[in-house]
């Protein structure tokens, strides 16, 4: 014979509680102060909160490098940082290189070597050549390549690229012409003086 259960009826979860908290971040020279969860992603604080969007979400796992921004002038993957970490710290992005009336000199490069097809690593490749060009550690193409080898670029646009910020990396003195380094030549000075 078995008796009868009944069970009784288990309590209510409550709804979570996300705990957001303030938090002051200091982008392209200005502070923001947002109101986040502590597990968001530099990334999302980025694009959801502030509104940047230039900085764009690739893989979300740190390998595609369409993330890149600077922080203190180095290059990070913010997917793979959280928020909370960089209160105080320098953070720029692509919308704080240039302006549209003053643009960078590698946003100037990319579009004078036609460096993009689709645009969408645009931003990650320039902010990763900036922090390539701040550290100071690539001089010729192959530390070049190595050193963005992070930055994926699916249109394959590498030899504009490359071209752009060896440009830029040698103050408009080199350029890569078909996979070949190419010294531009000084151009003559003109003498302002008449006799």
């Amino acid at each position: 014979m078995s008796l009868p259960f009944t069970q009784q009826p288990l309590d209510r979860i409550p709804p979570a509680v996300v705990p957001a908290e303030d938090v002051t971040l200091h982008v392209n020279g200005q502070d923001h102060t947002i109101k986040i969860a502590p597990w968001t992603t530099l990334l999302d604080a980025l694009r959801e909160y502030l509104d940047l969007t230039g900085t764009k979400k690739g893989c979300d796992h740190g390998q595609c490098g369409a993330c890149t921004i600077l922080v203190e002038g180095k290059r990070i993957n913010s997917c793979l940082a959280l928020a909370t970490v960089y209160q105080g710290a320098d953070i720029q992005t692509i919308e704080g290189l240039g302006t549209e009336e003053n643009l960078s000199p590698l946003q100037q490069a990319f579009i004078d070597h036609d460096a993009f097809q689709c645009g969408y690593c645009t931003p990650g490749q320039i902010c990763s050549a900036q922090g390539l060009i701040n550290e100071g550690r690539a001089k010729t193409e192959a530390e070049v390549r190595e050193l963005m080898s992070g930055n994926l670029c699916r249109c394959g646009a590498y030899p504009n690229i490359l071209s752009a910020v060896m440009e830029v990396l040698h103050d408009g003195r080199v350029t890569v012409d078909n996979g070949r380094l190419v010294t531009i030549p000084a151009q003559p000075t003109t003498s302002s003086s008449v006799s």
